[in-house]
């Protein structure tokens, strides 16, 4: 497809690819360094795609990977190899290792993937799935509709077939995404953000945050004085690169985008939630149509926003 200016003066690029999935494709998923990508759809496949130096996508692997759609694929941090995840309605989880083939292997020098582990705890749809910053090691959260987010580690980087569940966190919603607190600074603590897509109970939030305590080792809901009624569909922490704030962005009817402070610095020794004080930031809410994805650049200078109208929005900070 050929490139469009918008109203600002603002020129992006765009390019067709031929994805030939069977299905809706329900996630894309670029790589850390954004060279590779993957794809996964309906038709139970997943997809991995590499970019040529003349800036071409070519798909290097296609293979079935589970019994249903899959709704979601995540690429872990290079540090840990070429690992993805992925997450289907057929309950479960996966763990997918890139192995080249040996020299005498028919598929020498070509790569192909293998499932290293299924993660089997959930009885219903596995909604999302994020691996957790690479400061944290190598940790994997799922979310589901039974209303559970479950975090697992893999104590051993070099064998992925061997995976513990360390937490599960009740939510007493369907959970619909997840997006993990990515800062680095030894002041904050782990933080994962859930977002719900019931509409069952339509006066409750859809939008809560769990901070793990150091001295209770768990996670705990923390207090935050802001209600989400809307179906959130998307949930993305922005880069952290030193604030004492967090900055994140829901993807619901509208784009919303709020700051997350906490009111005070140190966890209670009673493993009761720390409190945060959210500011609004800002709010699209002239979309006229249910936003599905919320993304941010690295360097947190750029949001970008897709949904039911066809249009892929990126939103820039108005300072």
């Amino acid at each position: 497809e050929a490139g469009s200016a918008d109203s600002r003066g603002g020129h992006v690029s765009a390019c067709s690819i031929e994805a030939d999935h069977k299905d809706l494709i329900h996630d894309v998923s670029f790589d850390f360094h954004g060279y590779q990508m993957a794809t996964c759809s309906s038709d139970q496949s997943i997809k991995v795609w590499d970019k040529s130096e003349s800036g071409d996508w070519h798909c290097t692997a296609s293979w079935k990977t589970h019994s249903g759609s899959v709704w979601h694929v995540t690429w872990a941090h290079p540090e840990f190899g070429q690992v993805l995840a992925s997450c289907s309605v057929d309950r479960t989880a996966a763990v997918w290792e890139e192995v080249v083939g040996e020299s005498n292997d028919k598929l020498r020098g070509q790569s192909h993937w293998v499932k290293r582990t299924t993660l089997l705890d959930s009885r219903t749809s596995v909604t999302d799935v994020k691996f957790a910053p690479k400061h944290m090691g190598l940790m994997l959260a799922t979310c589901s509709a039974d209303g559970i987010v479950r975090i697992y580690e893999a104590p051993d980087v070099m064998n992925l077939s061997q995976w513990s569940l360390q937490h599960e966190i009740s939510c007493k919603l369907s959970c619909s995404c997840i997006s993990w607190n990515p800062s680095i600074s030894p002041a904050h603590y782990p933080m994962i953000a859930v977002g719900s897509n019931d509409i069952s109970r339509k006066a409750m939030t859809k939008f809560q945050i769990f901070e793990y305590n150091e001295n209770t080792k768990k996670y705990s809901k923390a207090e935050i004085l802001m209600t989400v009624t809307d179906p959130v569909h998307d949930i993305a922490f922005a880069p952290n690169l030193g604030r004492s704030f967090h900055i994140l962005a829901i993807a619901t009817k509208d784009v919303r985008i709020f700051t997350l402070k906490p009111v005070s610095k140190e966890l209670t020794s009673s493993g009761g939630p720390r409190k945060f004080e959210i500011h609004i930031l800002t709010q699209f809410d002239d979309l006229n149509s249910q936003v599905w994805r919320v993304s941010w650049t690295i360097t947190e200078t750029l949001l970008a926003s897709a949904g039911d109208d066809g249009c892929v929005r990126l939103w820039k900070a108005n300072y």
